[in-house]
């Protein structure tokens, strides 16, 4: 009988690579890790808080992202500093799906010596699906999946044209699959943690466990093992953010590795590329945080009110959209001649500037937004 998918080998989960393929990237990856932890060191408490609050919420917005889920940025980052411990301007309510990835990922990176456990993993769940629905439609919650309604397949393609690109483990294997899993990733086996990451990823994302939310969770635990390769619990560089990028070079050599035999060598230097990406990446989020902090010491005693430093810090932040006189009356619950006179202040300060793209409406912006 032809098996077509790797968890279907007769040697599964018995995975080989050819190591050598990949030891310079390795060895640059760590290298990155050692200069990216050594110049937050460098830093002041308070902007090592920011710059692991920028990542976190980008960690989270880009994770959701990939599996179609849009969440709002303010929320995401309000529930992080309430989590951390850390004041921020502009906190807003968080809804309860937001605060539960919120609370996985603080989990996963904090608690990163802790062995990772079914029960851990079924807190985890429950935290993503708190009102027990996907959407529309009840799910299990907490439990590993039941088929009850077939296998659980990932699928493209209109109805009728359906393409199915892998088939996970039939339900009834989970409990065993997931025990092997379980007492691989907590063992203390020699392994580099960086090759353990990239082998834990697509273990846990072949198996699918879960009804849904597998995908949120297997990049949850790469961050948990990612944290224990650097040694800290402060994140400074996002994998999702890069995975959300590539994510169509992901999908395929998933699809590929998913559909071929136990040497993962290929799917490895894959994983590998896509961590040097996302420590390269830190520099973006690290020249943000600097930017931020020498923008307040310049220009802290030129804020009129608090309407204006509350759209200043939104715009640092990362606004949405375009910025008008009528979102900025919207937001402080003024008048647009009060946001007029706010904006043209800041225009004559040397702090704000009309956006140079035309439209029915006038758009402004920092004027040197990093």
């Amino acid at each position: 009988m032809f098996k077509p998918y790797i968890h279907q080998k007769e040697n599964w989960p018995n995975f080989e690579w050819n190591s050598d393929s990949f030891i310079e990237l390795i060895s640059e990856a760590r290298n990155l890790q050692g200069k990216i932890v050594g110049k937050m060191e460098t830093l002041g408490f308070d902007l090592r808080n920011e710059a692991v609050l920028e990542t976190l919420t980008l960690d989270v917005i880009k994770s959701t992202e990939i599996e179609g889920e849009i969440l709002d940025v303010a929320q995401v980052r309000s529930s992080l500093a309430r989590r951390l411990g850390i004041e921020i301007e502009n906190t807003v309510y968080s809804e309860r799906n937001v605060d539960g990835i919120v609370d996985i990922l603080i989990d996963a990176t904090h608690n990163y010596k802790e062995n990772l456990t079914k029960e851990r993993l079924f807190s985890w769940h429950f935290a993503l699906f708190p009102m027990g629905r996907s959407g529309l439609y009840e799910i299990n919650v907490g439990s590993w999946r039941e088929d009850t309604t077939g296998p659980m397949q990932v699928v493209s393609g209109a109805l009728g044209k359906e393409k199915v690109h892998f088939e996970a483990p039939n339900s009834k294997l989970i409990p065993n699959e997931m025990a092997k899993f379980l007492e691989w990733l907590n063992s203390n086996k020699k392994i580099e943690p960086i090759i353990k990451a990239g082998i834990a990823h697509l273990w846990f994302v072949t198996i699918h466990p879960f009804e849904d939310g597998n995908g949120r969770i297997t990049r949850a635990i790469t961050d948990m093992l990612l944290a224990r390769a650097d040694g800290i619990s402060q994140r400074y560089y996002s994998m999702s953010a890069q995975i959300r990028k590539d994510r169509n070079s992901y999908y395929e050599i998933l699809e590929k590795t998913q559909q071929g035999d136990l040497d993962i060598t290929d799917w490895l230097n894959w994983f590998m590329n896509c961590l040097l990406k996302s420590l390269k990446s830190s520099e973006i989020i690290l020249t943000k945080v600097l930017y931020k902090h020498t923008f307040w010491n310049t220009y802290a005693t030129e804020i009129k009110n608090e309407r204006q430093k509350k759209m200043l810090n939104k715009l640092l932040d990362g606004f949405t959209g375009k910025l008008t006189t009528s979102k900025w009356a919207k937001i402080n619950k003024c008048s647009q001649d009060t946001a007029l006179r706010d904006i043209q202040f800041l225009i004559n300060k040397g702090i704000l500037v009309k956006e140079k793209a035309g439209g029915r409406s006038t758009n402004y912006e920092l004027k040197n937004n990093c």
